[in-house]
């Protein structure tokens, strides 16, 4: 029996227009009757998630930026893992050709919590995100003069080539085996972010974090997604679901593929594994 169901964002919850389909909604409410825990699982940060998620029901478990931190919709925090600010500090040097698609993400609820310093913001797939998120950004003279606390991530955001390039040297690194590294792909839109946390910071890892704390048990869960940072929280969970709009090596590998997000497709995964 369901008794957890681990929901991503976007092109999953939401459909193409960035909309809740009432057909979701009502599956949700209705997993919810049976005491069904409801798990968001997103690489957005907590402010970012909270508006597309005002019609869903309570209780409700938000994780954001990709497993560092867990909290209850009211912003109480569950489990919070940031990364060392020494460890960030290699990244950014490692990283310098990269520095115009680079930020700093911290744990913040307002001012500062990304932090830029030659990022170009007219960009189309970022224009919009910062008119959203204006009093969220701050910029500085030089993204190493910000790491007086400890980061949640370096992230990276650009066109899909690229930001393969930053994963690859990623991983060439000394420093790799201390991060933990997500990709998030958009190939229809050549825009790609890369979310690098400290080790051992996945959507799965705090899942499964999630998960216990709540008293579920994995094959208790159903996860469902449709990028690659959701990979390993699908892998994890007794029951993985794959959207129908996921990349095809995903949907190639996956156990269950349900509707795209336009199809409403994680109504349909609830009704077949949870209702």
């Amino acid at each position: 029996m369901i008794r957890l169901i681990a929901i991503d964002i976007d092109g999953t919850l939401l459909d193409s227009r960035g909309q809740v389909p009432d057909d979701n909604l009502r599956a949700l409410e209705a997993a919810a009757a049976r005491d069904v825990h409801l798990v968001i699982v997103t690489g957005r940060s907590f402010q970012f998630a909270l508006p597309v998620l005002t019609g869903l029901p309570d209780p409700l478990t938000l994780v954001v930026h990709n497993g560092a931190i867990a909290r209850t919709r009211d912003g109480r925090t569950l489990l919070r893992r940031v990364m060392p600010r020494d460890v960030a500090r290699q990244v950014l040097a490692a990283t310098a050709e990269w520095r115009p698609q680079t930020v700093l993400i911290f744990d913040r609820p307002a001012a500062g919590q990304m932090v830029y310093d030659r990022m170009d913001w007219e960009h189309p797939h970022r224009k919009g995100f910062r008119e959203k998120n204006a009093a969220l950004i701050t910029s500085v003279e030089a993204l190493e003069h910000a790491l007086d606390d400890d980061p949640v991530q370096v992230a990276f955001n650009g066109g899909v080539a690229p930001m393969r390039a930053v994963m690859d040297h990623l991983d060439s690194l000394d420093v790799a085996a201390d991060l933990a590294v997500s990709l998030t792909e958009y190939p229809a839109r050549d825009f790609s972010l890369v979310d690098v946390c400290g080790v051992g910071t996945t959507k799965g890892a705090t899942l499964e974090r999630v998960a216990g704390l709540l008293g579920v048990a994995r094959d208790e869960v159903m996860a469902i997604g449709d990028n690659f940072n959701d990979r390993d929280m699908i892998s994890w969970a007794g029951t993985g679901v794959v959207m129908g709009n996921a990349a095809e090596d995903l949907r190639a590998e996956a156990r269950y593929v349900t509707g795209t997000n336009d199809e409403a497709g994680l109504a349909q995964a609830i009704r077949r594994f949870v209702l």
